[in-house]
């Protein structure tokens, strides 16, 4: 569906993005993971033509991308990070402008209005003014107008920000079902959670460059440990902790010990030894690796920045 070649894009002596190839398939729910800064939302302008890459090639469906115009925008939706409405006029008016900006109009025009309005729990506020809408509102709205001429490929550039958890979650569903129908999605985000839920592929970004991708449990294996255990680090567990030499590497970062066993082994003898030193198992959490975890592996620094 979307192929880029050695993507370069430079701001002055700020490479924003650094020679990145990357391949979509159709259908595909590809998210893309980073934190603020790291090239996100510069890979989606380049996308949707707003800007023209310094290197490098940008293919849609067959069809040479270019900044500022060509056919093959006609198969793009962009749902952008800060909300494109015009705050003084109805949610219907909204609709109608974006859906005739898009080519549509009389009959058709209308029944998509009615569709999108309903998908997105706004048909009863259809005639009022944008600007009396809450942010998740408003969030909706914003995109359902990127899907008014049904493109073949929906960029999603951050669109949860500020969104309170009923739209976000009425936001993940609408996405979700328009993904089962076939809509390829590229969905750019700095929260984890999200591309958990949502996305079948995985591209970790940051300084522009793309570190890791693929799907959650092929990122996972990239970890080089596969359990870990953190308690407080108290005079109690002190003891514990040092006697874990050998069996697995131990670190103490803010108040905490993290113990990250060796191959092999057992995680029942990690808890045999905290058992004989009577420590009460609440004081202990085992976790599976996680995107968090990978993101600081391969980066040093946290992805909510």
């Amino acid at each position: 569906m979307l192929s880029l070649q050695s993507v370069t894009k430079r701001y002055g002596s700020l490479t924003a993005l650094d020679g990145v190839s990357l391949d979509i398939a159709p259908g595909e729910f590809f998210g893309l993971l980073g934190p603020n800064g790291a090239g996100k939302s510069t890979l989606m302008s380049l996308v949707a033509g707003l800007r023209a890459p310094d290197a490098g090639s940008l293919v849609l469906d067959g069809r040479p991308l270019a900044a500022g115009g060509g056919s093959a925008r006609a198969a793009l939706g962009l749902v952008p990070q800060s909300i494109a409405l015009y705050e003084d006029l109805s949610a219907e008016q909204n609709l109608r402008i974006f859906g005739e900006l898009q080519g549509l109009s009389g009959a058709d025009l209308r029944a998509r209005i009615d569709e999108a309005l309903a998908a997105v729990q706004l048909a009863d506020r259809r005639r009022d003014p944008v600007k009396t809408f809450s942010g998740g509102m408003q969030r909706r709205l914003n995109l359902v107008a990127a899907l008014l001429h049904r493109p073949k490929l929906l960029l999603c550039d951050e669109p949860t920000v500020g969104v309170d958890p009923q739209s976000r979650n009425a936001i993940f569903e609408y996405l979700e079902r328009l993904n089962r129908e076939g809509l390829t999605v590229i969905y750019s985000t700095h929260y984890m959670e999200e591309a958990t839920r949502l996305c079948s592929r995985i591209g970790v970004i940051d300084h522009g460059k793309i570190l890791a991708l693929g799907t959650l449990d092929e990122l996972l294996t990239q970890l080089p440990f596969e359990d870990e255990i953190t308690f407080p680090a108290t005079p109690e567990t002190g003891a514990l902790a040092a006697g874990l030499a050998g069996q697995g590497t131990v670190t103490t970062d803010a108040g905490q010990h993290r113990f990250r066993p060796a191959p092999g082994h057992r995680l029942s003898e990690f808890f045999a030894l905290a058992e004989a030193r009577g420590l009460p198992p609440r004081l202990f959490t085992h976790q599976r690796p996680t995107l968090e975890a990978l993101f600081l592996h391969l980066t040093g620094r946290t992805l909510r920045e």
